[in-house]
């Protein structure tokens, strides 16, 4: 079964630099809470993204168990949108759609997270009581670091 996180948060910043921060891979261990043990191992992270550009990592979201994650970013238009999709990781698919949308205001950024677990029904009866918590931690702890850095 496929389930889908959604969020949207307001960044009182230009375009512009909203975009040299979320293009940048180095950037996603910034906004990744600690004891996820997240970090990119790819060499490269430090470039703007680009279609077809491959990024792996190294994450411990379960007992600090360490767990290779790569990702292929599919699609680019930028200073618009990117998405990157799980080629080999902890889910059975992985699917997260970045849009930036200028406004009065400065920039709305969107994330729209398509995702299914492996494991069949065991995965289902995770979800409910941890995995969609877990997910929703690191999108509450990614909305504050933002908060602090766009919006102070």
């Amino acid at each position: 079964m496929r389930f889908q996180l959604y969020r949207e948060q307001q960044l009182n910043c230009d375009i512009e630099t909203a975009w040299e921060f979320f293009s940048s891979p180095a950037n996603l261990s910034e906004i990744t809470p600690k004891d996820m043990g997240f970090y990119v191992v790819s060499d490269g992270s430090d470039q703007d993204i680009y279609e077809g550009m491959i990024i792996e990592y190294r994450v411990s979201p379960l007992l600090r168990i360490p767990l290779k994650w790569v990702t292929k970013i599919t699609q680019v238009e930028s200073g618009k949108s990117f998405t990157d999709f799980q080629q080999k990781g902890p889910y059975k698919y992985w699917n997260h759609f970045h849009e930036f949308i200028p406004n009065e205001n400065g920039v709305l950024m969107k994330d729209t997270v398509d995702y299914e677990l492996p494991f069949g029904l065991l995965g289902e009866i995770a979800h409910p009581i941890f995995v969609r918590k877990k997910l929703e931690d690191i999108f509450n702890y990614r909305f504050q670091f933002l908060e602090k850095k766009f919006n102070q």
